[in-house]
């Protein structure tokens, strides 16, 4: 950057920068950072499955009684307090979900139920055909509360 020399009284030499230089090369740059911004918004596209209706027989349950799951530690699951495998579960749900007008599946899980076997009963839920997987916090009732124990 180019400097330029004054005098003093004492004859020093005393070097004082000329700034017009930086403001120069600082102004191009916020000029090239303004035009080049918005160019750098990415657009990511994502193709979802096509969701497959099948038909299946209705089962016999209470419309209006909210669908609860819950998970054991042990990996045991209960709909509505009945026992289901892990396999059966979307075939279970297909049927239940067949006789009601809404598919929210309320999801409660043991505090000691491992994370990777719990987002797996989710997503075969998910295969099943709730729509809506809502967490619980509190038991909605009796009749579907976990076994005591």
């Amino acid at each position: 950057m180019a400097m330029t020399a004054s005098e003093r009284d004492d004859a020093a030499v005393v070097p004082q920068m000329n700034v017009t230089p930086l403001v120069d090369v600082v102004l191009v740059l916020l000029i090239i950072f303004m035009v080049i911004t918005p160019l750098l918004t990415k657009t990511f596209w994502i193709h979802t499955p096509i969701q497959e209706q099948e038909e299946v027989t209705a089962q016999e349950s209470d419309p209006t009684q909210r669908l609860v799951l819950w998970i054991g530690s042990d990996r045991s699951l209960l709909i509505n307090g009945s026992p289901v495998t892990y396999d059966e579960l979307p075939d279970r749900l297909r049927r239940v979900f067949a006789a009601r007008s809404d598919h929210v599946l309320f999801f409660d899980a043991d505090d000691h139920a491992p994370y990777g076997f719990v987002v797996q009963v989710m997503d075969r839920a998910r295969e099943g055909g709730a729509v809506t997987i809502a967490a619980l916090t509190e038991h909605l009732s009796t009749e579907a509360a976990p076994p005591e124990g």
